[in-house]
């Protein structure tokens, strides 16, 4: 292939033919999701951003919400797909797309069963420790629905991926040494039914837990 190494790419509502191939040819992607807020239902898939393991990125700006390429590289299972929070861009990619992304390793939840000795797991105190480097988070809340992104827009959003798998790769190692890469794996397997959960209006109960909250209307 022709594209190795190559500064962000930004595509219009799919992948091209050219990122098609190299994207379902790839062993890993990382996965981003950019949104208007964080209500799935109400506030529209706006950007969904890749890269593999050659640091090939891509941004796909959603505008028509039909991606027939970027959903068979995303449902593709011989691609293992790595997010960060994979419970809140796996139900946007779902609710808006109609995504049923799989296999998938969510960088947070690994976080989460190993790094047990702090309370950051952000993405920016992961990539802090894990990898020494500091992440820029100001363009975090800017207006992902414009018509054409900013130079630090993009710049942001390719950060939030580019770093995703050699994360993963470490993160993998701490939960082998921990004993705890099966527990690791099953959570993540369980990701899709936590995600139908989220949209059928369970998002914020905890059906696992011995009491329960009404609220009276």
């Amino acid at each position: 292939m022709t594209v190795q190494n190559s500064e962000p790419v930004v595509l219009l509502d799919d992948l091209d033919e050219e990122r098609y191939t190299l994207y379902m040819e790839s062993r890993y992607l990382a996965v981003d999701t950019e949104t208007l807020g964080l209500h799935v239902k109400r506030d529209r898939l706006c950007l969904v951003q890749l890269c593999n393991e050659n640091g090939v990125t891509t941004l796909v700006q959603i505008k028509r919400y039909n991606a027939p390429r970027l959903k068979a590289v995303l449902e593709a299972m011989q691609v293992e797909k790595i997010f960060h929070f994979a419970r809140f861009d796996l139900a946007s990619l779902r609710h808006w797309l109609g995504f049923q992304v799989a296999p998938v390793f969510c960088t947070k939840i690994a976080s989460r069963l190993v790094r047990t000795y702090t309370d950051g797991h952000g993405l920016k105190d992961i990539t802090r420790e894990l990898l020494n480097i500091e992440l820029d988070k100001q363009q975090q809340s800017s207006d992902w629905g414009a018509e054409e992104l900013t130079e630090q827009q993009i710049a942001y959003a390719a950060s939030d991926v580019i770093h995703l798998i050699e994360m993963k790769h470490k993160l993998a190692a701490m939960l082998q040494r921990n004993n705890r890469a099966a527990m690791a794996r099953a959570c993540m397997n369980f990701l899709p039914h936590r995600v139908s959960l989220d949209l059928a209006g369970w998002g914020d109960e905890d059906i696992f837990s011995h009491s329960s909250k009404r609220s009276i209307s």
